[in-house]
């Protein structure tokens, strides 16, 4: 019997460590897939480019954002983007264009605590966006997936203010 108990221990010791890792991915992921862009008052505009590897949960990172929008989807459990603002910034659009696939977008940052969450435009653009008040200077970490997991789609990211 207490071999069993002993058994049980390490069984359970060893799936809260497996879980716990695999929550810790999103803090541990720094390095982007994709291209990393700045924005500045003088370069207040980017495009960049990926595509989507719909193999990790979004809602694993924030369940919701900071508006109460719950956060679905699924990515890499990399970033694909890094974005940093050199100065704070009143107003972003972060729009994703996979030519009508269904995506989403997760942005985090510049600290862990501050999510937002986009998907679906309309029932006529699947595609994710993004329009937001008070971006702060700092380093974002950006996630496109897409709605259904597996599913792959290259796609376009424009930032705009």
């Amino acid at each position: 019997m207490a071999i069993k108990n002993q058994l049980r221990g390490i069984m359970t010791l060893t799936v809260g460590l497996v879980m716990g890792g695999i929550a810790a991915l999103p803090g541990l992921a720094q390095q982007a897939n994709f291209e990393s862009f700045t924005l500045s008052e003088a370069a207040p505009t980017a495009n960049v480019s990926g595509s989507t590897n719909a193999i990790f949960a979004l809602s694993s990172i924030a369940g919701r954002d900071r508006n109460g929008n719950i956060c679905t989807g699924f990515a890499d459990t990399n970033p694909d983007h890094i974005m940093v603002l050199s100065q704070d910034i009143a107003s972003l659009t972060l729009r994703v264009n996979s030519n009508g696939n269904d995506t989403s977008l997760l942005v985090q940052g510049p600290n862990d605590d501050t999510v937002r969450c986009g998907e679906d435009i309309d029932r006529r653009n699947p595609d994710a966006l993004i329009q937001d008040q008070g971006w702060a200077a700092g380093t974002y970490r950006i996630w496109v997936g897409s709605h259904s997991q597996g599913q792959r789609y290259s796609y376009s990211l424009s930032v705009s203010p």
